[in-house]
């Protein structure tokens, strides 16, 4: 049965390259190359298919799909050809991805949203739906007194004012929704105890946070080498650069250092000691949706010997992001069918900063856990 993936940020770069992927997939225009969930070991009939994915969302911005395709042909980041080819599916998409609704309290905003999101499930004949949050990073959340309780954040949420993020509210929304949330952002999203309450008892799983495709990706790599290794690394500092919508809204300090805290927390959980250095993250507007980042490590090894590693790394972002989010609506609409609940940590393969106190951040553990995970899947 078809599942639905409702995409908080649809018309964003993110959001668009994953739908074209997923309609090109579909049709047999492309292969899954970056869809982890299409490798051998993880193949299982417990997920949903890519082409039983059906799309939907919300977006600030009314641009049409077909017109930021096309934007995102002319920059690099999606072929032309594909999508000229799926014009028509992107055009009976359009109407699915809706104006962010807007209500005189958050308790009305959110029920606007749940509205929406049951409404397409309806329209859709859909099983279930997982609610993805791709808006743009945000600071650290102000702290309320309701974000502890979930009754106590009702009632905050019925009167004037902002008590909940965008990306919390989106949450909200779904658990009230009864579906799933994955927060693809170091936004605070299901991050809050009333949240985490909402989601058990609405019995739905959540899954985040902050996506890891580039540095990070790398970060989690090498730091188990030099750990097991027995190399002391005495600094490790990088530098991003990136353009795009994302690069502009990280120029905002509140958004940059929400993002920049999440990109180091991988080597201190790791190394099990926190190295000199920092993650310093540069808007550039002229290489668009690209990123680059340039990292610097210092070591000692045998008798004190000082040494050095350097690495570069240059990825599209969105080509990156894009076929985890698949991933991520495949796994935790199966986890939900499982009758999985709360947090899924087995799903830290998939971001920077992942949910859990004890979860890994070694890529190879993260892998197990989710290997296990998948084979759980299929047993249940």
């Amino acid at each position: 049965m078809a599942v639905g993936v409702w995409l908080a940020g649809g018309r964003g770069s993110v959001a668009v390259t994953a739908i074209v992927g997923a309609t090109a997939i579909r049709a047999h225009l492309t292969d899954p190359a970056g869809c982890v969930t299409e490798l051998p070991q993880l193949r299982s009939p417990a997920l949903p298919a890519l082409g039983e994915l059906v799309f939907g969302g919300h977006d600030l911005v009314a641009t049409p799909l077909c017109k930021k395709a096309d934007a995102l042909a002319t920059a690099g980041v999606l072929p032309a050809r594909l999508v000229a080819a799926v014009g028509a599916e992107l055009a009976a998409i359009e109407p699915e991805i809706r104006p962010v609704p807007v209500a005189a309290t958050q308790h009305e905003a959110a029920e606007l949203i749940a509205g929406d999101i049951a409404a397409f499930r309806q329209r859709h004949h859909l099983e279930r739906v997982v609610v993805v949050n791709l808006c743009a990073t945000e600071p650290a959340a102000t702290p309320h007194p309701s974000h502890a309780d979930a009754d106590a954040l009702r009632d905050a949420l019925g009167q004037p004012g902002v008590v909940l993020p965008p990306s919390s509210l989106y949450a909200y929304a779904a658990f009230t929704a009864g579906c799933s949330y994955v927060d693809f952002t170091p936004s605070t999203g299901a991050r809050l105890p009333a949240l985490d309450t909402l989601a058990a008892r609405h019995a739905v799983p959540y899954a985040g946070h902050d996506g890891k495709t580039g540095e990070t990706l790398v970060k989690s790599v090498l730091a188990p080498m030099f750990a097991m290794r027995n190399l002391r690394v005495r600094t490790w500092s990088g530098t991003n650069l990136l353009g795009g919508g994302d690069g502009a809204n990280l120029a905002d300090p509140g958004a940059n250092a929400a993002k920049a805290t999440s990109k180091q927390r991988v080597l201190g959980q790791t190394l099990g000691y926190e190295p000199q250095g920092s993650t310093r993250i540069e808007y550039v507007d002229d290489i668009g949706d690209f990123k680059t980042a340039w990292d610097l490590i210092t070591f000692s090894g045998f008798l004190g010997t000082a040494m050095r590693m350097e690495f570069t790394w240059h990825g599209c972002d969105s080509a990156l992001a894009a076929p985890l989010v698949l991933d991520l609506a495949r796994l935790t609409a199966a986890a939900h069918k499982a009758g999985r609940t709360g947090p899924l940590t087995e799903l830290a393969f998939f971001f920077k900063d992942p949910l859990g106190p004890a979860v890994p951040h070694a890529l190879a553990e993260q892998w197990a856990l989710l290997l296990s995970f998948v084979r759980g899947l299929g047993n249940a």
